[in-house]
């Protein structure tokens, strides 16, 4: 039997450090948190992404006593763009959350499992990463694709 090692590459940044565009996509996030409906997780999460063209959506989680016929930012995020362009590639996802005392987290919050298979499934559409970022109070973690998550993930990008 072998043995086979996964490596995944993070660049952890202060918020200092990253370009304007990247603080706005985290700044839109932040105001998804705000905007989201989370009455059973108190777990408030927001997304911002920037497409190709430089259109900006923000998502948010929106739960539902129906488990789980709620959504996920990101997936809000996402289908909402496509829905608005559907030929354009995202290129950036911010995504931050909110616990439930209200404060923003310290440490990045990772997307689920389904809003991973949707980011590769983006990825895999217009062929190009979707670069991600993580943010919490005390850094950033920059992730230039969804497979630096998801190294064996279900695609043939």
């Amino acid at each position: 039997m072998e043995e086979m090692t996964l490596r995944t590459t993070i660049q952890v940044a202060q918020l200092s450090e990253l370009s304007e565009t990247d603080r706005q996509l985290i700044d839109m996030a932040i105001e998804g948190t705000n905007r989201s409906y989370a009455p059973y997780s108190h777990f408030h999460v927001g997304a911002a992404l920037m497409l190709k063209n430089g259109k900006m959506f923000i998502g948010c989680n929106q739960e539902n006593a129906a488990f789980p016929a709620g959504l996920c930012a990101e997936r809000s995020a996402i289908f909402a763009a496509g829905a608005q362009y559907p030929e354009e590639p995202v290129v950036t996802l911010a995504i931050t959350a909110r616990n439930s005392k209200g404060e923003l987290i310290d440490e990045p919050a990772s997307p689920c499992g389904t809003c991973r298979q949707v980011i590769i499934e983006t990825e895999t559409r217009f062929k190009q990463p979707v670069r991600i970022l993580l943010y919490g109070r005390k850094h950033t973690y920059v992730i230039n694709g969804i497979k630096e998550l998801m190294p064996l993930s279900f695609t043939e990008f």
